[in-house]
């Protein structure tokens, strides 16, 4: 089964074409990168798949079921989603940690499990030592890395992330591949990644799907190479 399958997609921005018959598909237990040059509506691309964007044409199917048959949860974290201001009352810590509440219902007490998923996420964005900081007192960077281990505590199905990396350091970003792998293999998580560092992803990633221009086209009208031999990226 397909956690996303889209096929012939058009998209437009006023009378300009930007995306289009855009075809691709993303399976549980695979991590997926989505690269492409600067401006080719990779973001665009993510949010017309999830409804948020309207395609022109096209069809997008994302499953309503998991791979267990179970209601399908989806993880989305846009590109610089983070903008608490410098009032935000809650420590790093108390923010991750309401990831697991809607799992166990609120106002219940977290188990042992729920407090090390939230642990695991945050050393994962490499965060786990300022836990007992004040969300306001974060950069913006920083912010960026606690919405990533807020989306990681609450263990989606399918993870959809738009450029996650910024403002990572190397060792960081080598760490969060690792972890995302290991969702998709170990626990059959699907994961659908934009980014330009597809140089350092390729021996994590399963398989990338790449925007490129049309040749023939002076718009911005893009379609998609999925190359599964990802030495050959």
């Amino acid at each position: 089964m397909h956690y996303i399958d889209v096929q012939g997609l058009t998209f437009y921005y006023d009378d300009e074409p930007v995306l289009e018959n855009v075809s691709y598909y993303v399976d549980p237990g695979e991590f997926v990168i989505l690269t492409g040059e600067n401006g080719a509506a990779k973001s665009t691309l993510i949010k017309s798949t999830l409804g948020l964007l309207k395609p022109a044409s096209g069809t997008v199917t994302v499953s309503d079921k998991n791979a267990e048959g179970k209601k399908i949860s989806i993880g989305y974290i846009p590109q610089q989603i983070a903008s608490f201001n410098a009032g935000f009352p809650s420590t790093v810590l108390e923010l991750v940690r309401s990831g697991r509440f809607p799992r166990q219902r609120w106002f219940q007490r977290l188990t042992t499990k729920d407090h090390q998923h939230v642990e695991k996420a945050l050393k994962a964005v490499g965060m786990w030592d300022m836990r007992h900081k004040r969300i306001g007192e974060l950069s913006g960077g920083q912010k960026q890395r606690i919405s990533l281990a807020r989306i990681f505590a609450t263990d989606p199905d399918l993870f959809i992330l738009d450029e996650p990396t910024t403002g990572m350091d190397e060792e960081s970003r080598n760490e969060f591949y690792r972890l995302l792998r290991h969702n998709a293999h170990a626990h059959g998580k699907s994961i659908l990644m934009i980014t330009h560092d597809h140089e350092d992803i390729k021996k994590y990633a399963d398989r990338q799907i790449r925007l490129v221009r049309k040749e023939d086209s002076q718009w911005r009208c893009f379609h998609m190479s999925s190359e599964t031999d990802m030495d050959e990226v």
